[in-house]
């Protein structure tokens, strides 16, 4: 059965729809077979795979609002052992029109129930709120990955994120666990960075990952390309730090490396 990871923190612009993408092409780098779901209004973990978000017919949106099936609306990437479940721009009235639906939380776990066990891991982009589609994806996840950016209001927001997860395990989802939290955009250069990652190890100790994700030319330009950073620049930091990463997960999780 294929785990759900949800890369979540409200914050924008912390690395959320960057470690998504290249986290599950990592994981299929070493061949485990990876279902990433654009679950962000704007739809960057859709275009960063070279699709056009505004020819996307059917999305996560009709998965969650009309019931139309996930394996109907999953599309093939070029990478191997990686497919994406899309998003296109109508997500955002999603939040408007789940509040009238019935069972509104657990929409997008009810989309992906059926197809989980044909994927060794699921990524869930989520959108930079605490929104019904953010609750909906920690609803329908086995645990939650915090990125952290490495700077100055690193930990501003972490408490109320931590409420949220609280508040969705108390209520809709007693399983969900932390996966981890990752430390991104970080530069050895900048003294205020290696503050940064020190208070985050003393605030969440065992919980951060040993890997830190830097700032790295070939990551950020990777999107314009339509490709994951492993495909545009396998032997980058870039490419490496994720790769580390999913072996890191692949360690927590007690499973092999296949390649």
């Amino acid at each position: 059965m294929g785990k759900i990871i949800a890369i979540a923190n409200q914050k924008g612009g912390v690395g959320k729809t960057t470690t998504a993408i290249n986290l599950a092409a990592s994981l299929a780098a070493l061949e485990y077979k990876t279902l990433l779901v654009d679950g962000d209004p704007q739809a960057n973990s859709t275009s960063g795979l070279g699709l056009n978000p505004k020819e996307i017919e059917t999305s996560i949106y009709e998965c969650m609002v009309d019931g139309v099936e996930a394996s109907k609306t999953i599309i093939k990437t070029n990478i191997n052992y990686l497919e994406l479940l899309p998003a296109h721009i109508d997500l955002a009235g999603a939040e408007i029109e789940l509040v009238s639906l019935e069972e509104r939380e657990v929409r997008m776990q009810r989309a992906l129930k059926p197809v989980k066990d044909q994927y060794d891991f699921i990524i869930i982009d989520c959108n930079p709120s605490l929104g019904l589609i953010t609750v909906n994806a920690l609803t329908a996840s086995d645990s939650v990955l915090i990125p952290v950016q490495c700077e100055y209001f690193a930990l501003e927001g972490i408490a109320q994120l931590m409420n949220t997860i609280k508040i969705v395990k108390e209520g809709l989802n007693p399983s969900m666990e932390i996966e981890g939290v990752l430390l991104t955009m970080y530069d050895q250069r900048v003294r205020l960075c290696n503050m940064v990652v020190e208070e985050v190890r003393n605030y969440f100790h065992e919980l951060v990952f040993d890997t830190i994700i830097p700032r790295n030319i070939k990551l950020s330009e990777s999107p314009s390309f339509g490709l994951p950073v492993i495909a545009h620049d396998a032997e980058s930091k870039g490419a490496i730090s994720y790769l580390n990463l999913a072996n890191e997960i692949l360690e927590r999780n007690k499973l092999s490396i296949n390649a």
